[in-house]
């Protein structure tokens, strides 16, 4: 496992140490990057080791194959990673990377297991967090294998499985009238009246937010290291990937630069593109791109039934963007109309259920072929971010499906018989 050098500013580019817990820069306020002494990983970090140590060991199964590109801590883990790459059955280029495989069936497993498994090496006692619904999930379950108390502020319109999942591992669930921005502002104003009150130290929250601790990033990036793999180490032509607070196309960012500095990529090899995918009705990453501005604004009456795609002012839109960009990919954004199309076609023609946030890439992947901007031969990987059964009620109230009644004897009604 790897030792954490210290943790860089991704804006200014200030060190600051690994030792004690870190939120942000504390010079400009900017998301920290876990960092290691690359020189020492080239000599012990082998690619061909992944399989072998992922074999021998159920500590290594899962993301913690790349154990070796991982801060040295032992792992708080319910199984996360290593997430099955499904091919699709009408595209020959595309592969959908299955993130509802994981425990609490979405990505978020990925990135709270680590910040988790790091919250205990450091001895937290609580976390807080505020979420669009399935950060939420993946911190109490994590949260609870790990002993720790978590504190979730969520919208209250969030899936209903985001809130069962809370109250059943435990958590202290607060439900706000609100979005994501609110949640975030009565995190902060708990954690300051905390400070304010003299509150024994190992009694205050740690904020755990998306961009506002060094480790989410890393628990992401196994997505990266995983999708490469996968594809017998060689990059896709393009990555597709829902972005609400956009953690996950930032870490994998972080991957392929590491796998390069590695030598675990061949020489010359071009990063895919990377294509950031909004709804319509909550597009701040969208529309900073279309309009060609260095990072997002707030996006004002924010309403999608995509409901991890309602984050209206993401903390790293700047970093996003500038990846996109750098990639050579796009930022685009689909109507829920499109989004709910796009959920029956694939459950019909693909047999994946499709979280909301993921049928957001399948609906812009259908629309770049459509316009020739794609090929059905391209080699894309597209991430489908949550499984589909954690919104049935979201997505059946956009169907307008409600469950059947009781119907009058013998009456066969959608294929439904009741007894004699």
């Amino acid at each position: 496992m790897a030792v954490i050098a210290s943790l860089e500013c991704a804006r200014c580019h200030h060190h600051v140490s690994a030792e004690t817990p870190q939120t942000l820069c504390p010079l400009c306020a900017g998301s920290l990057y876990v960092r290691y002494d690359m020189d020492k990983l080239r000599q012990t970090a082998k690619r061909e080791d992944i399989a072998a140590r992922a074999a021998a060991s159920p500590r290594s199964l899962g993301m913690w194959r790349y154990s070796s590109v991982l801060p040295d801590v032992a792992p708080v883990t319910l199984g996360e990673g290593w997430t099955p790459m499904l091919h699709s059955k009408r595209y020959p280029g595309l592969y959908i990377k299955e993130e509802g495989a994981n425990p609490t069936g979405t990505f978020k497993a990925r990135g709270l297991g680590l910040a988790v498994t790091m919250a205990k090496h450091y001895g937290l006692q609580h976390l807080a967090v505020p979420s669009a619904g399935n950060a939420a999930g993946a911190l109490a379950a994590y949260a609870a294998a790990a002993d720790i108390k978590a504190h979730i502020f969520m919208p209250q319109d969030v899936p209903f499985a985001n809130y069962l999942e809370g109250i059943i591992y435990g958590a202290d669930v607060t439900m706000v009238d609100g979005l994501i921005s609110d949640c975030a502002r009565m995190v902060a104003e708990n954690i300051k009246a905390q400070r304010d009150a003299n509150t024994p130290a190992n009694q205050i929250w740690f904020d755990i937010s998306t961009l506002k601790e060094p480790f989410r990033v890393e628990g992401k990036k196994t997505m990266g290291y995983e999708l490469v793999e996968q594809l017998g180490w060689q990059y896709p032509d393009a990555v597709f990937y829902p972005t609400g607070g956009g953690v996950g196309l930032i870490g994998m960012w972080k991957a392929f630069e590491e796998m390069e500095q590695l030598g675990w990529i061949e020489k010359g090899s071009k990063r895919p593109k990377m294509y950031a995918l909004q709804a319509s009705g909550c597009a701040p990453v969208a529309k900073a791109f279309d309009e060609g501005k260095p990072a997002s604004e707030f996006f004002q009456n924010a309403a999608t039934f995509a409901a991890g795609l309602r984050v209206p002012k993401p903390y790293g839109d700047a970093i996003i963007l500038d990846i996109v960009r750098q990639s050579g990919g796009a930022a685009l954004a689909f109507t829920d109309e499109q989004i709910l199309a796009s959920i029956l076609d694939y459950a019909k023609h693909e047999g994946i259920f499709l979280s909301p946030e993921g049928a957001a890439a399948t609906a812009a992947y259908d629309a770049l072929l459509a316009t020739g901007d794609l090929k059905p031969t391209d080699k894309v990987v597209l991430f489908n971010t949550g499984a589909g059964l954690k919104y049935t009620d979201m997505t059946a109230e956009a169907m307008h499906l409600k469950r059947p009644g009781i119907l009058p004897k013998s009456m066969p009604v959608g294929g439904i018989i009741t007894p004699q």
